[in-house]
């Protein structure tokens, strides 16, 4: 049974992980957001291809990557009570890969708009991840047709936005390009 949830309360870590899988949500700094209801057909077409394309790359090499949901703690080892469920994760060091998930920053966050969580995703997420460390964040806009990379700098994230772009570098998997004509397909 799903517990009844308060965005108003202060939750920890520890009250996550007795909540069981049937509750779909995100825990950052203690407060609950909400993920349902699961993402629609353009979400999971773009997700899919991403994940593809990735995974296809990463045949044979020592990085991971994962898709939604996915547990993220950004700062496992300081005690932050922060989980997120980014839509995709590329994670190179395999000692942050746990059963549960993954303990620290992942090497690259690929994150899909939707109307519902599109400020999240642009601003608390964005902030997040910087400060966690994650190397390079991807924003994925199915509305703009568009991508805007960002890729942290001393500690800072610098942003490049794609429009009509045939394919994009992975900057964190040397070699790695993504096909946006198979991402965005008509």
């Amino acid at each position: 049974m799903q517990p009844a949830l308060n965005k108003d309360q202060h939750y920890t870590y520890a009250d996550y992980c007795t909540w069981g899988e049937e509750v779909r949500c995100e825990l950052i700094d203690g407060v609950v957001y909400d993920m349902s209801p699961a993402p629609g057909s353009i979400h999971q077409d773009l997700s899919r291809s991403l994940l593809l394309q990735i995974g296809n790359f990463l045949e044979e090499k020592p990085c991971t990557v994962y898709h939604a949901p996915y547990d993220v703690r950004l700062n496992a080892d300081s005690g932050d009570d922060t989980v997120v469920q980014p839509d995709l994760v590329v994670i190179c060091d395999s000692t942050k890969i746990h059963n549960f998930g993954c303990a620290g920053a992942p090497d690259m966050v690929i994150e899909i708009l939707s109307p519902s969580t599109a400020s999240k995703d642009m601003i608390l997420k964005y902030n997040k991840y910087m400060n966690a460390g994650v190397r390079e964040y991807w924003i994925v806009d199915p509305s703009t047709r568009s991508v805007r990379v960002c890729l942290l700098n001393d500690g800072k994230y610098e942003s490049v936005d794609y429009l009509d772009a045939r394919a994009i570098p992975v900057h964190v998997l040397d070699g790695c390009v993504i096909d946006l004509k198979k991402v965005f397909k008509d």
